[in-house]
C-alpha cells in the first residue's frame, strides 16, 4: 500500500467534465492507499481547496473553463514543492512537458483521457508522481519512434524496451515481469541505456525523470 508517513496519499482532481469527475473520484477512492481530499472543475476552486501540505498529488486536467492545468501545476508547485501532479488530455500533449520551468519539472505524469484511462494506470501514475516520477502515457509511448542520429536511436531493442516501460511508470520488477526476464537483467538494461544516453548518477536529478525526458525529447511519430 502507497501511503505517505501519516496515512494514505492524498489526492486532488481538477477536471470541469463531471462524470469523468465523479469516475476519477471513484476510482482513486476506492483504491487502498488513496484518499481524494477534494474534487472541483476550476482553476478558481483548485487554488482554494489545495493548500500547502494538504494534498500529494494532484490529477489535472489540461483544459480547464478559467485557465489550463499546467499553468495551475507549475503555480501549485511553487508553493507545494513535493507535490506530484498528473495531467490529464483529451488530446496528445506530451511534448508540453518538455516546456515546464526546470525547478518544477520532476513529478509530473501525462496521460491522455482516450488512450489511458483504465484503473491501473491511473493508479500507477499517481503513486509515481508522489514519489517525484516522471510518467509518460504509455499507449502513446508506443507509437513513437527514435529520431534519426539520436542518442535514443543507438539504444539495443532491448533497452529502447526498457526505457519505454520505465518512461511509463513500472518499476524494475514491473519491467522484469512485463518481459520475463530478472530484476537484476533489468537493472543491467538501465544501467547500460543510462551510459547511452549520457546519464550520469547526479544527487540533485532522478535518472528516471532525465531517462522519460530525454526519451520525449529525442523521439517522434512512427511513419
Amino acid at each position: 500500500m502507497t501511503t505517505t508517513a501519516a496515512g494514505p496519499l492524498r489526492v486532488a482532481v481538477v477536471e470541469d467534465q463531471p462524470l469523468f469527475r465523479s469516475m476519477l473520484e471513484r476510482t482513486f477512492s476506492g483504491t487502498d492507499g488513496l484518499h481524494v481530499v477534494a474534487a472541483v472543475g476550476t482553476t478558481t476552486e483548485a487554488m482554494r481547496v489545495i493548500r500547502p501540505g494538504a494534498v500529494d498529488v494532484a490529477v489535472l486536467d489540461i483544459d480547464l473553463p478559467d485557465g489550463n492545468g499546467i499553468a495551475l501545476g507549475v503555480t501549485l508547485r511553487r508553493s507545494h514543492p513535493t507535490l506530484g501532479i498528473l495531467l490529464l488530455s483529451a488530446h496528445d500533449a506530451m511534448d508540453l512537458l518538455l516546456d515546464l520551468p526546470r525547478d518544477v519539472a520532476a513529478g509530473w505524469g501525462y496521460l491522455s483521457k482516450t488512450s489511458s484511462t483504465s484503473e491501473e494506470a491511473l493508479v500507477s501514475a499517481v503513486r509515481a508522481a508522489a514519489v517525484g516520477e516522471t510518467v509518460l502515457d504509455p499507449a502513446l509511448l508506443a507509437k513513437v519512434r527514435p529520431r534519426a542520429g539520436s542518442d535514443v536511436a543507438r539504444l539495443t531493442d532491448r533497452q529502447y524496451e526498457v526505457l519505454r516501460l520505465l518512461s511509463s511508470g513500472l518499476s524494475n520488477a514491473g519491467i522484469g515481469e512485463r518481459l520475463g526476464i530478472t530484476e537484476k537483467s533489468v537493472q543491467n538494461h538501465v544501467n547500460a541505456m543510462y551510459a547511452t544516453l549520457g546519464i550520469d548518477a547526479d544527487p540533485q536529478r532522478n535518472p528516471r525523470v532525465t531517462a522519460a525526458l530525454r526519451l520525449l525529447e529525442q523521439t517522434g511519430p512512427a511513419v
